[in-house]
């Protein structure tokens, strides 16, 4: 269930919002005059945030593109692929 509180909860009791956006991971919702007006998060919960979305938007980008062509490729092509990618970028080691 959201936890919603008004603005100035903020201001009078911020201990406390920390303390609930840190141990329950979950957004405090802010209203002003009784209407919506911000989000309280904690950093850890707004990474998260943004790394799903970065993943959704990667997803939906590949769905789009697989839309738009036939080619396919395997996983062995792929790891083929990266595998190269990467040994060009990192130099030998001399054990």
């Amino acid at each position: 269930m959201p936890r919603i509180r008004p603005v100035s909860d903020l201001r009078n009791n911020f201990a406390n919002i920390s303390r609930i956006v840190h141990e329950t991971s979950e957004p405090v919702f802010l209203t002003k005059n009784g209407y919506g007006d911000m989000v309280v998060m904690s950093m850890e919960a707004y990474e998260r945030h943004q790394f799903k979305s970065e993943v959704y938007f990667k997803l939906k980008e590949a769905e789009l593109e697989a839309k738009t062509t036939d080619k396919r490729h395997s996983h062995k092509e792929m790891f083929n692929e990266l595998r190269s990618k990467l040994s060009d970028k990192v130099e030998p080691v001399d054990v």
